[in-house]
């Protein structure tokens, strides 16, 4: 019988005070019948988070019926972890092969997928992915491609996609969330992820931080364009984020229980999406920035770091365009004659210059998806007319202060500017103008093109900065 969580009791509650008392409690393979219509379930059926979990391994593979495991890591999680898991499987005699990247800092790309399934060992009938955002996406991925079972042992609290259904993959130059396996289980030792790299854990920080813009939109998307929204998802989400924040400064330590905090709270976010069924409740115009940053790093070779880091830097930018959004007011008038104005064949070949070949892929996509229509923005145009107030008044619910973000990043050390991961602010504000065409997600840069305002308040942005120009 599906468990509600609109039912109480002691054997029906909903899934944040499940998820307060103990994230195993959301693994419930029947699901939960939510208010918001749908049934929320995830495919993951074991979570062991522990010092010394790395143990466990032999145990969780056959629970999860592998007979014959393929191994795949990096040589930085090879080190970590993943010569110590190879050695725990043949004292338990499970048969096993390896794949480890050759290289030290590897993307995840099709390039990448493609090697993993050319090395795949045929006999193998469950992928261990050792490692953290790159190896947990290509592992996923392939597993899938192959028709396999997947396992994840986590190596650094980096990132929230451990145990969601899709994996962040840069296909044909874009990058994408394509549907793939949800891991069976994660291991998570936290002896290995208490050594992790503190440039890791920051990059973790950042991508919990990151939510409070992603609830955000997903509120306006919402009232906009009648996106689903589930308020009990979105909870969930905020329940993450509170339990990181609360513990910024033991983080800033490295203090091994702020560290199992941070990395829970990263799986209740992967969680929220896999309920969602959608990447929204974890991903907005923060995450575009990063996007667009890694996407122009495979084109042009121009700086990036991990994807955290940069998710927490476009948690920033994000929260500074927010408040100018917040002063507006809207004009239909002006908003209707900047449209009509728009030249779409002027902002194609933008899109190509600034992104090369992905650019490409992204003006056959909005071909497709017609996000410039002049009927669709009249019909948001008007929504957003209507509920301008509510609006405003979910962005001063949801989103603490520039000031506040930035304290947070500060005190666990990492970078709060473009300029630190060695970009500058004009990268920073062609990555905005884009940022609504890396996928048909409403977010702030969309928002901004309805009202007619976009290139007006671009040309704004940060220009009390310093730049590298």
């Amino acid at each position: 019988m599906v468990r509600s969580t609109a039912e109480e009791g002691e054997e029906n509650v909903g899934i944040v005070e499940l998820a307060s008392q103990n994230i195993h409690g959301l693994l419930n393979a029947e699901g939960f019948a939510c208010p918001c219509g749908k049934i929320h379930r995830t495919e993951v059926r074991e979570l062991v988070i522990k010092p010394g979990a790395l143990q466990e391994i032999p145990r969780v593979v056959r629970s999860a019926g592998g007979s014959r495991v393929f191994l795949l890591a990096d040589p930085n999680t090879y080190s970590a972890a993943a010569r110590r898991v190879a050695v725990l499987l043949e004292a338990a005699g499970v048969p096993h092969s390896s794949f480890i990247f050759q290289e030290e800092h590897v993307q995840a790309t099709d390039g990448a997928l493609a090697q993993v399934l050319e090395h795949f060992t045929p006999e193998s009938d469950l992928i261990l992915g050792v490692g953290s955002g790159t190896i947990n996406d290509i592992g996923k991925l392939a597993a899938k491609v192959l028709g396999v079972g997947y396992i994840c042992a986590a190596t650094a609290p980096s990132m929230d996609g451990f145990i969601s259904s899709t994996s962040s993959m840069v296909m044909r130059g874009i990058k994408e969330s394509v549907p793939s396996v949800t891991p069976h289980a994660l291991i998570a030792d936290l002896d290995v992820l208490a050594q992790a790299p503190k440039r890791l854990l920051q990059a973790g920080f950042g991508d919990i931080l990151a939510k409070y813009v992603s609830i955000l939109e997903w509120r306006i998307s919402h009232l906009v364009t009648g996106e689903y929204y589930c308020p009990e998802i979105a909870e969930l989400v905020r329940l993450a984020v509170r339990s990181s924040v609360s513990q910024v400064e033991q983080l800033a330590k490295g203090d091994r229980e702020a560290v199992k905090i941070l990395l829970e709270s990263l799986l209740l976010s992967g969680l929220a999406m896999s309920f969602a069924g959608i990447t929204r409740p974890a991903s907005g115009v923060e995450h575009y920035f990063s996007h667009v940053w890694e996407m122009r790093h495979l084109e042009f070779g121009t700086p990036q770091d991990f994807h955290g880091l940069q998710c927490g830097i476009g948690t920033v930018l994000a929260a500074e365009i927010y408040e100018i959004i917040k002063g507006l007011t809207p004009d239909e008038e002006r908003a209707l004659n900047y449209v009509e104005g728009f030249d779409l064949e002027v902002w194609h070949a933008f899109v190509r210059c600034f992104l090369g070949k992905s650019g490409e892929r992204l003006v056959e996509l909005e071909e497709k998806e017609q996000k410039y229509s002049r009927e669709g923005h009249k019909r948001r145009l008007k929504r957003i007319t209507a509920h301008w107030d509510q609006i405003r008044s979910i962005i001063a619910q949801e989103l603490p202060t520039v000031d506040v973000l930035r304290g947070y990043l500060e005190t666990i050390g990492a970078p709060v500017s473009p300029r630190e991961i060695g970009l500058d602010y004009r990268q920073a504000r062609r990555a905005f103008l884009v940022s609504k065409d890396i996928r048909n997600k409403y977010n702030a840069s969309m928002l901004l093109w309805d009202l007619g305002l976009l290139d007006e308040v671009v040309k704004s942005l940060w220009r009390g900065k310093r730049e590298r120009e």
